[in-house]
């Protein structure tokens, strides 16, 4: 495993130009432009923000006027990304499906790509938007290098759909720029999640979907500043994460299995690693409690399945508890088993329950995140929060010239936040995006190897 540390220079940039590109439709029937679409529970839940996606191409690339082309015919199958919120008759947020457009942004930079990476904080700023009054709901940024180089930035409102969903827009962007049929569509019908009759609330709901997701600083934090906020990249080779499976999967025999071993996904293995060495990093007090936030995908969880291409969210998320003093005492294997015990629970049974408990409490202000008024610095001290994209299809986002070189989130400004993502080099390595605390860099470069 080899790590980088991103604190260099940031490049120079210079915008070129900012429009709004509309959606083109084939034949010659007018579209609706005084339609809407409902928010889900799901949606609900969201977080009020941009989550960029940035993907880095080698030369050739595809002008400008092609990629603008693609987007535009990508956008009629895909209207929420070119429409704009409102309000419906009962006062609830809606998608307003009016094809106002999306904002497209040329910019070029004053070096090659390979002399600004690894991308330090300040670039990773500079390579995607300024989201601040922004109205639409996605923006794409284009950014050339002297070498002939692009990267392009997808930033999208969390609101209107997931993670799953971005990779399948840029998927389908990349099938229009090559002018192929764009496959699969977007399923549209945000009325399949339906509550039952009668309702079957079966879990505390109100202490993990709306309690836990309001945001605070606790009083033990240090007291650092969002500019001591630094971001690392954790590249974990194959060999790592087989040494970490096996010391994950080896302590000792599983009784309740009937003594044979536990396997663990690659994806347990490694948040129980993180969640404790950023746990020794922090200096957590023994009687400290903590938790590791972990999105879990519902697509696959639900029966009947949801399909990947539904245009929406489809989250909650697992909690896995525990105390400072035993993060450190446990074996690997004893945090692992902690994660993959939550993350089983959130299941059919959790998101339907989700689904009757949401719909009974529609018009319930606490559905919505809330931030303290009172943060001090983006922190999530003491706990953390993992967001898990290996299984994004990157090796498809090919606008003609061949798939991305490397593929990654923008800067996450909160500390104890964490990206897994798969490496384009398709050898089973990841990489790790972990925001930390300047202060506490020394520590985690030293101890982030040892998995003894």
């Amino acid at each position: 495993m080899t790590i980088t540390s991103l604190l260099a220079s940031p490049v120079k940039i210079e915008q070129v130009s900012s429009k709004l590109l509309q959606p083109i439709y084939n034949g010659d029937q007018p579209v609706s432009t005084t339609m809407s679409v409902p928010l889900t529970v799901f949606d609900r839940l969201a977080y009020d923000q941009y989550v960029p996606s940035l993907y880095a191409y080698k030369p050739p690339n595809p002008s400008n006027a092609l990629l603008q082309e693609g987007l535009r015919r990508a956008l009629s199958e895909y209207r929420e990304w070119a429409g704009r919120f409102g309000r419906d008759d009962d006062g609830q947020t809606v998608v307003l499906l009016n094809d106002e457009g999306l904002r497209f942004i040329e910019v070029t930079a004053d070096c090659t790509l390979d002399q600004a990476m690894p991308f330090t904080v300040p670039t990773f700023l500079k390579l995607s938007p300024s989201f601040e009054g922004v109205k639409e709901l996605a923006l794409v940024q284009v950014t050339r290098f002297t070498c002939g180089s692009i990267v392009l930035s997808f930033s999208s409102n969390h609101i209107v759909a997931d993670g799953v969903l971005m990779s399948q827009f840029m998927i389908s962007w990349a099938q229009a720029c090559r002018g192929v049929e764009i496959c699969p569509r977007p399923l549209h019908d945000r009325n399949i999640f339906v509550p039952r009759n009668p309702s079957n609330i079966q879990f505390d709901h109100r202490s993990f979907e709306m309690t836990k997701r309001k945001l605070k600083n606790d009083p033990m934090m240090p007291r650092y500043s969002q500019d001591d906020l630094v971001h690392e990249v954790l590249h974990c080779t194959p060999e790592f994460i087989a040494k970490l499976k096996s010391k994950a999967s080896s302590c000792f025999p599983d009784v309740d299995n009937g003594g044979l071993r536990t396997t663990y996904s690659t994806f347990e293995c490694l948040v129980a690693h993180l969640w404790k060495v950023i746990t020794r990093v922090r200096g957590l007090p023994d009687s400290q409690r903590t938790y590791v936030k972990i999105s879990v995908n519902g697509r696959r969880r639900l029966s009947p399945r949801v399909p990947d291409e539904y245009f929406g969210n489809v989250v909650l998320w697992a909690y896995p508890e525990t105390t400072g003093k035993d993060l450190t005492n446990q074996s690997l294997r004893q945090t692992t088993e902690k994660i993959h015990e939550a993350v089983a629970k959130v299941n059919d049974d959790y998101f339907k329950s989700f689904i009757d408990f949401a719909n009974e409490n529609l018009h319930d202000d606490g559905l919505m995140p809330q931030y303290d008024g009172h943060l001090i610095v983006p922190s999530l001290w003491p706990n953390g929060e993992v967001q898990s994209w290996l299984g994004f299809p990157f090796d498809d986002i090919d606008f003609g010239t061949g798939k991305p070189f490397t593929a990654t989130p923008s800067f996450d400004p909160w500390e104890g936040h964490m990206y897994l993502v798969r490496s384009v080099a398709g050898d089973g390595s990841i990489d790790v995006h972990v925001t930390l605390f300047r202060q506490q860099l020394a520590l985690f470069e030293q101890i982030c190897y040892n998995i003894d």
